[in-house]
């Protein structure tokens, strides 16, 4: 579940530094190559889709990051859990089998 998530981030990071390359700070690049045709080709609001994508996959990698770590803490108690549990029955398992060897002694009676 955790190699999920991390997958699922990295491709919405990789589409989030797409949309961040199409995009201009100053209101230019591919947004604004499209604003011209926005009248012609009838696609209105070319930028506010691509500023929604934007804050849309910000949202998601965020909702992701925070999962992810969630799942990660979770299966790392888990397996902390199990790993202390099989030590503590190899401690049990030597400490009975220390104590039977050495409860009685025979002496060859």
């Amino acid at each position: 579940m955790y190699t999920l998530f991390i997958t699922l981030i990295i491709i919405a990071s990789i589409l989030m530094v797409l949309l961040v390359l199409i995009q201009n700070s100053k209101g230019g690049g591919l947004a604004a190559d499209f604003a011209g045709g926005n009248q012609v080709m009838g696609a209105p609001k070319t930028a506010d889709f691509l500023e929604k994508s934007t804050w849309t996959l910000v949202a998601v990698i965020a909702v992701l990051s925070i999962l992810a770590v969630g799942v990660h803490k979770s299966q790392l108690d888990a397996a902390k859990q199990a790993s202390e549990s099989a030590i503590s029955n190899q401690v049990q398992d030597a400490a009975a089998e220390q104590q039977a060897t050495t409860a009685t002694p025979d002496f060859g009676e």
